[in-house]
């Protein structure tokens, strides 16, 4: 009952809340443990847990006791998460077993499974790199879990790119420093998700050069995980990127059709839902890059089929694929969303795409925001001029100079892409 509980409740606050809401505040959220009446929730963000503090505990508190019958304390932690050595955990879910592989991802689940095996030998790091929602992290979780059992005596810690820079800040300012490395540098597996996240600040890269340093030379095995591989983060600084280069590097991408059906009826069977062979197909054919949203498209039309009374059918898969797109933002980008994206990619703050600074670092990103609005929501010139405060011949430069780049530069197609399946959540 522990992996379904935050489903379940969930489930009953979508009675008093936007679906959209719940999933933009508990989409990574994981039970750590749930036991004497007391649920432990992970959140990796620090923002998130705080909102989820303030704005759902009572609520959360509520629906588990009307679905156990007892009162139950809800506590949110955040940051890096030290994988138990023993006791189940969230993260028993995602093991090699329930990995489903296909040929978008058998090299990176092989790979995985080699460093499970044989920690620290030849494959470290293990540098797995992909679009969002494609099972990086999963695929870290499977290694702890089966070296939580081989090997009951290790330190294994996780944390996000960000709360790593974020743990690091707060050591700075406290005087912490010293213990922040002994933290970081006396772990026997050390699973850091979206590296990407510490390109251009220089005092984390540094902190974590070090720290890579150590662990490398007393042969303790490094799993990162980023959106793309080394060479294309562009401000991760070079020695960086030559040392993630050592071991192995591991790509996944967006699952073919037959691996998507396998992957939606796995999750079927797991939810408790048996989905005709046409909806699946439909369901395949209609969401095609990432699994999260897979998962999603099951779980809503559980959710409809069950609380409307209707049957599962394409009909009904439709609407509730239909309901996803309204619901997710990624599926119906806007102005503002494409130049966070886009802000994100190239490491710059979104305000600068509409300031005056005509530096190199900002003029390029603000050139590909101008084109990626044109090709996503196919805005005039003058419609987009507005939004940037230019003048629409200087949109229709940006374009033009873009798109030759893109006819010319095998990289800058990819950038494109990649820019594309970030706006779209795929």
């Amino acid at each position: 009952m522990a992996n379904n509980i935050l489903e379940m409740a969930l489930e009953r606050l979508e009675r008093d809340f936007p679906p959209s809401s719940l999933s933009a505040w508990f989409d990574d959220a994981t039970v750590v443990s749930f036991a004497d009446n007391r649920l432990i929730l992970h959140s990796p963000v620090q923002f998130k847990k705080e909102f989820i503090e303030h704005k759902f505990i009572e609520p959360l508190q509520n629906a588990l006791y009307e679905l156990t019958g007892d009162q139950t304390t809800v506590v949110v932690v955040t940051g890096e998460y030290t994988m138990p050595s023993t006791s189940s955990s969230p993260y028993d879910d995602y093991t090699f077993e329930r990995f489903i592989v296909g040929s978008s991802n058998k090299f990176a689940h092989a790979a995985a499974l080699a460093v499970s095996q044989r920690p620290a030998a030849e494959n470290n790091p293990l540098f797995i790199y992909g679009n969002s929602g494609l099972g990086k992290t999963h695929l870290m979780y499977a290694i702890a879990n089966v070296l939580r059992r081989t090997h009951p005596e290790y330190r294994i810690i996780y944390v996000k790119g960000e709360d790593f820079t974020n743990e690091l800040i707060t050591a700075i300012q406290e005087g912490n420093v010293q213990a922040f490395r002994n933290k970081y540098r006396m772990v026997d597996l050390l699973l850091l998700d979206d590296v990407q996240f510490i390109a251009g600040k220089e005092r984390t890269q540094e902190e974590f050069f070090h720290t890579f340093n150590a662990l490398y030379e007393a042969k303790k095995q490094i799993v990162l995980t980023s959106d793309r591989p080394p060479k294309e983060i562009n401000t991760l600084e070079n020695r960086m990127k030559t040392r993630f280069e050592w071991g192995l590097l591991a790509d996944i991408q967006p699952p073919d059709f037959e691996t998507r059906i396998a992957i939606i009826r796995d999750k079927a069977i797991k939810m408790g839902v048996d989905l005709p062979d046409d909806v699946s197909n439909y369901i395949a054919e209609n969401i095609q890059a990432n699994i999260r949203q897979l998962e999603g498209a099951v779980k809503k039309i559980k959710a409809m089929h069950e609380l409307m009374g209707e049957r599962i059918t394409i009909s009904l898969a439709e609407n509730a694929i239909d309901a996803l797109r309204t619901e997710n933002p990624g599926l119906n980008p806007t102005p503002e969303r494409i130049m966070e994206e886009v802000a994100n990619y190239f490491y710059i703050p979104v305000e600068q795409m509409i300031s005056q600074n005509r530096s190199k670092d900002v003029a390029y990103p603000r050139q590909m925001a101008m084109y990626m609005i044109r090709q996503e929501l196919e805005y005039s010139f003058p419609d987009i001029a507005k939004i940037f405060k230019r003048d629409h011949t200087t949109v229709m430069h940006a374009c033009n100079k873009i798109e030759e780049e893109r006819k010319g530069s095998r990289e800058t197609e990819d950038v494109i892409k990649k820019l594309h399946n970030n706006i779209r959540g795929e």
